[in-house]
């Protein structure tokens, strides 16, 4: 208190310099002193911040932010990618984060991802506007709306299709987004293919306030359950900040846990960070203050690390470069079967 006193004092000493001493050796004696002595407060006032507000201390550092780069995944699709990222790999099991559009459908447009081999892994979805259609050669025929999630285990292999509903491609509108593909451990990368998706309305709210809106789709918070399972403790929740408003995570230290910003301007423990940005945070503490200057949309994930080898290559995630060549070999040789979209 004494400090902050002082402080304000040497605010007030400075002002009736500037009004009251005219330009001299004394007035540049007298500012060079209130800087040093000003700098010296601060210090002090910050060391008693910490000292008498330790919950500042369990803030989780930023250690990256990845800003997304455009990335061609067909001839006509073009998606974000902020991971992996030249300046940061994995997390994982968080492996790849596609943001998609928002892209206007024309009426009429034709659009559709051909099928494609996946294994070792789960294409996780998140569906922001508009509807996406998902076939496998599992025998699952689905469609996911907007709010709504799904995630397709892909196991030993598997082949799938997706892309706008065929009722979007008649009416045309907004399409927009996420994909994650989270890693599975080595002891369940041979699994069978499994299917899973949940709408928006059976997604537990979480972090409940004025202005905040936050659906958890996955995992254990505040203790709800989000509907979408996976083999290691992953936690995903999908929301909005108002402006002017204040959302506060907390993550398990020793957690990888990482925040994207979808859309909006946002000041995440005290760093303003801009739409299209993901941040990676040290895995020790487990305070995320997230505050928004704009309107803002967000993804929070964390997860218990995997810690094993990671080898991704083309739709494929295993353990060594050797099972992803006998992966590309396999479905070279129709041992992924066959699907018709």
């Amino acid at each position: 208190m004494v400090a902050v006193c002082l402080h304000v004092l040497g605010l007030i000493f400075k002002k009736y310099l500037s009004y009251n001493i005219k330009p001299s050796y004394f007035y540049e004696m007298a500012l060079c002193f209130y800087d040093i002595a000003n700098n010296f407060l601060l210090r002090i006032i910050n060391i008693f911040r910490l000292f008498y507000y330790p919950i500042s201390a369990m803030q989780k550092a930023i250690d990256h932010i990845l800003e997304a780069r455009e990335k061609r995944i067909t001839d006509e699709d073009v998606v974000r990618q902020p991971l992996p990222h030249q300046n940061f790999r994995f997390a994982n099991p968080f492996i790849v984060l596609h943001h998609m559009g928002p892209v206007y459908i024309q009426p009429g447009q034709s659009s559709r991802i051909h099928p494609h081999p996946h294994r070792g892994f789960s294409p996780y979805t998140i569906m922001l506007q508009g509807e996406g259609y998902h076939r496998d050669n599992a025998g699952n025929d689905e469609v996911i709306k907007a709010g709504g999630v799904q995630q397709m285990f892909a196991g030993s292999g598997i082949l799938h299709s997706e892309g706008p509903t065929n009722e979007m491609l008649k009416q045309g509108g907004t399409q927009e987004l996420i994909q994650l593909w989270i890693n599975s451990p080595k002891a369940n990368k041979w699994d069978n293919p499994f299917y899973q998706a949940a709408i928006k309305e059976q997604l537990p709210s979480v972090l409940q306030a004025d202005g905040l809106n936050f659906r958890l789709a996955s995992g254990n918070y505040e203790g709800e359950i989000g509907p979408i399972k996976n083999f290691t403790p992953v936690i995903s929740i999908i929301g909005e900040i108002a402006a002017g408003k204040t959302a506060n995570f907390t993550a398990t230290p020793g957690y990888w846990t990482l925040l994207y910003i979808i859309h909006g301007d946002v000041v995440v423990n005290d760093q303003a960070i801009s739409a299209y940005n993901l941040i990676v945070f040290g895995k020790e503490n487990e305070d995320i203050s997230i505050s928004a200057t704009i309107d803002a949309q967000i993804l929070f994930l964390s997860a218990e690390p995997i810690e094993e080898p990671v080898a991704a290559k083309d739709n494929f995630v295993m353990n060594s470069p050797e099972e992803n060549e006998q992966a590309i070999s396999d479905y070279k040789n129709g041992l992924f079967g066959s699907l018709s979209f």
